[in-house]
């Protein structure tokens, strides 16, 4: 079909998890409760990091930058789906729709980037110990930072373009809770072809390459340590891994998870329901990961709750 005024739609459809109007409110208090979590947990480890010394090293910067971009990622789709349950309102603007889906693509590369660079930092960290603060320089973090945050917007922006491109009927309905780019393409009326050669290259492209640069620093990392001959020190470099293997497991395998239960059962219905894993628990998950499995973290926290300063904050925090 020809593209042209139909892109001029006035909004599309969410369809959201359920469509039963009796488990609205328990999906609302449900999704309110993990985004305040993961906004207070994820603003909490921001905090004590910017506030103490002590974690002004690269690991924390980059953690703190995960962190932020996870409050991102959440406030991307979360307040929306909630503002529609309240007002039993399903509709979402064409502009909106565009919009969330190119900060989705954004926050969502981000993460996947951010692991990456995380894992090389461990890497520096086990295998050259005592060029560490010379390799991972202030000046080399805040690059690397700047240099993902580039490459993920044009990224995302070559996404949006392509959609943009396409026509789609009045009131689309999305069998989605946010305008997920698979789904809102396959609904289009114009040919799809070149959107789904982008949409599968841009996903081994940005799914096998960043994983297998993680790969390659553990198998790095695995080697420096099989090398040490204390188990203590063993023990100490394995520990500072820890978290950040969790946290890429959670991300890359509840990622593989919608995508093998979308190939598999054709079901839009269970890829929105495993979608809710890593758009909504992982970023719930990470500050507990982070806080639980670090010493230092923890050490920072308390340092944060004994300020007279931040007492207040927090306070506030714990409130709303």
């Amino acid at each position: 079909m020809e593209s042209g005024n139909n892109t001029r739609i006035s909004d599309f459809l969410l369809l959201g998890l359920s469509e039963e109007e009796e488990l609205q409110p328990l999906i609302f208090g449900l999704f309110l409760s993990m985004y305040l979590i993961t906004v207070f947990g994820n603003l909490l480890i921001i905090l004590t990091i910017i506030s103490d010394s002590h974690l002004h090293t690269p690991m924390y910067f980059f953690i703190s930058n995960l962190s932020f971009v996870d409050i991102c990622f959440t406030s991307t789709i979360i307040p929306k789906m909630l503002w529609n349950i309240q007002s039993k309102n399903t509709g979402i603007t064409y502009e909106g729709c565009i919009t969330q889906m190119y900060f989705y693509i954004l926050f969502a590369g981000l993460d996947d980037i951010l692991l990456t660079v995380m894992a090389y930092d461990r890497y520096v960290a086990i295998c050259h110990p005592l060029h560490y603060m010379v390799i991972m320089s202030p000046r080399l973090c805040e690059l690397l930072v700047l240099i993902s945050w580039v490459l993920i917007a044009l990224y995302s922006l070559l996404h949006s373009l392509m959609v943009l491109r396409l026509s789609f009927c009045p009131e689309m309905q999305i069998p989605h809770f946010f305008c997920e780019l698979s789904q809102v393409v396959q609904l289009a009326n114009s040919d799809i072809f070149l959107n789904n050669i982008v949409m599968y290259f841009a996903a081994v492209l940005m799914g096998v390459g960043p994983f297998a640069g993680i790969l390659y620093s553990y198998s790095k990392i695995v080697s420096c340590i099989c090398k040490i001959t204390s188990a203590q020190g063993k023990y100490k470099a394995f520990s500072t891994c820890v978290s950040h293997l969790s946290v890429v497991f959670l991300f890359y395998f509840t990622a593989l998870g919608v995508f093998l239960s979308s190939a598999a059962t054709h079901n839009s219905h269970s890829s929105t329901i495993a979608s809710v894993m890593y758009t909504v628990v992982t970023p719930m998950l990470n500050p507990f990961i982070y806080s639980l499995r670090n010493r230092d973290i923890k050490e920072g926290l308390k340092r944060l709750y004994l300020m007279p300063s931040i007492k207040p904050i927090m306070l506030v925090l714990w409130i709303a």
